[in-house]
This record gives C-alpha cells, sequence and structure tokens, in this order.
C-alpha cells in the first residue's frame, strides 16, 4: 500500500494550501528569487568559516587546530557530560586522531567550505552544495560543536529540496538544462536498458 488509508476508504491527503505552498516553493522557477537571499548567505557563511581557517597555518598546513577541536571532542571529563554523545562516532573520532589524518583533513575541511561557500553563492550545483554543506553541520554537531550550525543546516535542508529552482537566478539555470539528473539520462541509441534480474553480458 503506498498511501495512507481511513477506515472509510477515503485516502489521507496533505491540506490543499500545503501542497499549493510546497509546489510553488520547490517547483516554480519564480521561487528562486525567495531562495536567492538564503543561498548567498548560506554560501557568504561558508566562504568566512573558510577564510578563517585558509588564513591559519595550524589548519592549512599542521592541522593542529583540528587535532585541537577534535582531541577536546573525544575527551570524556569526569562527572561532566562528554561533547560526543554517540560511542560510535566517537571511535570514528579517535581514529582520525590516532592515523593523523588531521593533517590533511585540515586543509580538506578549509578549502572544502570555500568551494562549497562559491557554489552556493553563485547558484551552481546548489542541491549538492547544500547537502553536502549539510553533512559538514551535521558532524560539527555531532562533534559538540552547536554554534551556527543548527540555522545552517535547516538552511541547507530547505535548498536540498528546492534543487531544481534555488539555482536558478545563478549558474544552474545553464548547468540543469545542459547536464540533466542522472535518473532521465538517455542511453546512446541502440542500447536498451537492462530489465530488472538481467546481468550485463550475461547469457542462458
Amino acid at each position: 500500500m503506498s498511501e495512507i488509508i481511513t477506515r472509510r476508504g477515503k485516502i489521507i491527503e496533505d491540506p490543499p494550501f500545503l501542497r499549493s505552498a510546497a509546489r510553488w516553493l520547490f517547483n516554480k522557477v519564480q521561487a528562486a528569487w525567495l531562495w536567492l537571499p538564503v543561498r548567498i548567505w548560506l554560501g557568504y557563511r561558508w566562504i568566512d568559516a573558510s577564510l578563517n581557517k585558509i588564513d591559519n597555518p595550524a589548519w592549512v598546513s599542521t592541522g593542529e587546530a583540528l587535532k585541537g577541536f577534535w582531541a577536546n571532542a573525544v575527551s570524556i571529563p569526569e562527572g561532566g557530560r562528554p561533547p560526543i554523545a554517540f560511542d560510535w562516532y566517537r571511535n570514528v573520532i579517535q581514529w582520525l586522531l590516532d592515523t593523523g589524518s588531521y593533517t590533511w583533513f585540515g586543509k580538506l575541511i578549509a578549502y572544502g567550505e570555500m568551494l562549497l561557500g562559491v557554489a552556493l553563492i553563485l547558484g551552481a550545483f546548489t542541491g549538492i552544495a547544500a547537502f553536502f554543506g549539510g553533512f559538514m553541520n551535521w558532524n560539527f554537531m555531532m562533534a559538540g560543536s552547536a554554534s551556527i550550525n543548527p540555522m545552517m543546516l535547516l538552511v541547507s535542508f530547505g535548498l536540498i529540496l528546492a534543487w531544481k529552482v534555488a539555482g536558478q537566478i545563478g549558474v544552474d539555470r545553464f548547468l540543469l538544462p545542459l547536464v540533466g539528473v542522472p535518473w532521465q539520462w538517455e542511453l546512446p541509441s541502440g542500447e536498451s536498458e537492462l530489465q530488472p534480474g538481467e546481468l550485463a553480458g550475461a547469457s542462458d
């Protein structure tokens, strides 16, 4: 069953105003004007965060800044609440510390934040940029750093849902029609899609 049906056989649907608002926000090109300031704000926040790291050798050279952040995150104070609430995530961060991954991970974060910010401001692959930005926000929060991350994550969710229109006042206006999306790519002429249960090159 793909729908929720009441005992009287009626399909439970969203309120009409909610359906109309969602359709307009996430599908209508006119909504791009609403998403533009949101997108620019989020992009600015990422660029600002990256500049503070790129200018700091402790981030992009030695990685000591990230090492300190991770070390604080995995610490378990006596009688207090640890920054990381989940043991599995603490183990991941501890493994990154033990392997010295902060020496290259610091660069990845610093320059990755810059790329995300530029992509969001330009409106280039907005949904993808928002997804990776939200993933970074989630990781910062999982490591015990709240700050502005919850708000940025919430904005990223909105941009992900509005991926078709959020970058229309930007490069996505040209990129999306040019590149398309993977689930609508056409196979070269003469080739056919595999049917369920078939394997490429399989023979009887």
